[in-house]
């Protein structure tokens, strides 16, 4: 368990999780690199193609000069594909869904489970599983008001934002506001256009400035 805390500070703390997937490796290792050079720590790789377990394998490989990095797989919806990412390296695991397969692996191996919830019913069955940081998905259809309302039913439980999060301060500022530890953000960092141009600086830059925005935001 103290690990899983430890973690779960290491993300709140920095309050951003990219979350992106390819289907090419050298795109996959270039974009975790520009990435890590604009200052992001925490990166979720998706589970949203035939090559993700490959890929990830080679993203895992990098971490050799990038100590502080910790890399999750995301998109796990059974046992099955839990296992087999752990195995492959990962440092935590997060879903879009509450599965009760994935909390037993994520239990038996003592590895932080993110699971993704939209109902306090949802949440409730994921705190009393343990878990003690959740996704709350999809953000731009739940809005700040409704993690506002349920932050007072909810002691001793923290909540990621994904989906819909748009790269700036006034969205960003409204989450934390609301009561959010942090967000997570896919194509509106890791845009199609980058990945098109491999225009990695500018995805650099992003970072960079994403971290000023949240470290101006957590002041």
């Amino acid at each position: 368990m103290e690990r899983e805390d430890k973690l779960i500070q290491h993300i709140t703390n920095g309050g951003l999780m990219p979350l992106f997937y390819h289907d090419d490796v050298l795109v996959c290792e270039a974009v975790v690199n520009a990435m890590y050079k604009g200052g992001i720590r925490t990166i979720e790789f998706t589970n949203r193609g035939p090559k993700a377990l490959q890929n990830f394998k080679s993203i895992v490989a990098l971490k050799q000069s990038m100590p502080d990095l910790m890399l999750g797989i995301g998109t796990i919806k059974t046992g099955e594909e839990a296992t087999l990412f752990i195995e492959a390296g990962a440092d935590f695991l997060v879903s879009p869904i509450f599965d009760h397969g994935v909390a037993d692996v994520a239990y038996l191996h003592k590895i932080l489970w993110i699971p993704g919830c939209m109902t306090p019913t949802e949440i409730h069955v994921a705190q009393q599983a343990g878990c003690k940081l959740v996704k709350l998905f999809p953000g731009n259809v739940l809005g700040p008001g409704f993690v506002e309302a349920i932050m007072p039913l909810f002691q001793g439980i923290q909540f990621l934002v994904t989906g819909g999060v748009d790269a700036t301060q006034e969205n960003i500022g409204a989450w934390l506001k609301s009561g959010a530890a942090g967000v997570g953000l896919g194509s509106k960092l890791i845009t199609k256009q980058i990945l098109e141009t491999r225009n990695y600086e500018a995805l650099t830059l992003g970072a960079e400035q994403l971290i000023t925005i949240m470290q101006t935001l957590k002041k």
